[in-house]
């Protein structure tokens, strides 16, 4: 999947480039607050996952929602962008291998993330990471504003400052048990708020400095 966005400074706009991740690598259970929701105590260490490339969706484009499903969870996310081949990085020096940041969507049938256990089937449907609308170079991660919004109303409002692990530490925890190769994505988790999306939703994951990523809802056919 290959997703077509502008890679931009915190200043404002820059070059198109196409993203083409060989892995996201999502992070689970990562805001104190989200970890309270969902009944489950502070991890030790961060919580890792994979999402296919083929779950990747731009802004704009349609989340189709399988049916026969009570939750289909919508999960805003700050995603980090790997500029450069990463392999067991420190924290004090991560952020020098990040391309950029940008929203993503973590889309979750909950049923089956509770019926299987791990997270594979319950978020690899194709669509469900929507990621956009740019990748912005030249923010600081620490305390960005997260909103996700569902047909106007705000049902997660948090920053990044209630991160568990912060992005340089998860950089050098994913890197020390994998190689980051430049446009892989890491997601780092999602604030409280989550909760279920139909077929006529309109859902957008807001991060300052970044911008709005909206994704209307359908049915998969």
């Amino acid at each position: 999947m290959l997703l077509r966005l502008c890679q931009a400074g915190a200043a404002g706009e820059g070059e198109i480039l196409d993203l083409v991740p060989g892995k996201i690598v999502g992070i689970g259970q990562n805001y104190r607050a989200h970890a309270i929701e969902m009944g489950k105590g502070i991890p030790e260490e961060p919580l890792m996952f994979l999402k296919p490339r083929t779950a990747l969706i731009g802004a704009g484009e349609p989340i189709e929602r399988p049916a026969g499903y009570d939750r289909v969870d919508y999960e805003g996310e700050l995603g980090v962008v790997i500029g450069r081949r990463t392999r067991r990085v420190a924290a004090g020096t991560a952020l020098d291998h990040v391309m950029g940041f940008c929203c993503v969507n973590d889309v979750t049938v909950r049923d089956l993330q509770k019926k299987d256990v791990q997270f594979t089937r319950a978020k690899g449907f194709d669509g469900f990471c929507p990621l956009g609308p740019r990748i912005v170079a030249g923010l600081e991660p620490s305390s960005l504003r997260i909103t996700t919004r569902v047909n106007g109303a705000v049902r997660q409002d948090s920053s990044t400052a209630d991160l568990i692990f912060d992005v340089p530490t998860l950089i050098e925890f994913v890197s020390a048990h994998m190689t980051l190769e430049p446009g892989d994505v890491i997601t780092t988790g999602t604030p409280a708020g989550v909760g279920n999306l139909a077929v006529g939703d309109v859902v957008e994951v807001e991060i300052a400095g970044i911008g709005v990523l909206r994704n209307p809802v359908i049915a998969r056919t």
